[in-house]
């Protein structure tokens, strides 16, 4: 059974950078696109970021230039540096695959942005 735990997440101020890890087992990690979600209150879970198996990456409009999503397969880690932030940032932030079925999702990590 695959488990994802994330961390990293916190309170910031506008302008501020965090960087969300989530480590991966239970799974042959390396061969995945691996993709980084948020979930504001009231909203739906939204895609921010993905990583495929050799390293291309694709943003969604608001993250993009503000963010990287980065990943080390010896680590079975996907990593999320994330500068520039806006309160409209504020979700739990969650990793999981991308493409095919979705693993079990983990506890996600909040992240505020807040003054």
């Amino acid at each position: 059974q695959v488990q994802l735990v994330e961390s990293g997440g916190g309170l910031v101020q506008p302008g501020g950078s965090l960087r969300l890890s989530c480590a991966a087992s239970g799974t042959l990690f390396s061969i995945y696109t691996m993709g980084w979600y948020r979930q504001a209150p009231g909203k739906q879970r939204e895609l921010v970021a993905a990583i495929t198996s050799s390293g291309s990456t694709n943003y969604a409009d608001s993250v993009k230039g503000r963010w990287t999503i980065s990943r080390d397969n010896a680590k079975n880690t996907v990593y999320l540096q994330m500068n520039s932030l806006k309160p409209e940032d504020t979700a739990v932030y969650y990793c999981n695959r991308w493409g095919g079925s979705a693993w079990a999702w983990g506890q996600g990590t909040q992240v505020t942005v807040s003054s």
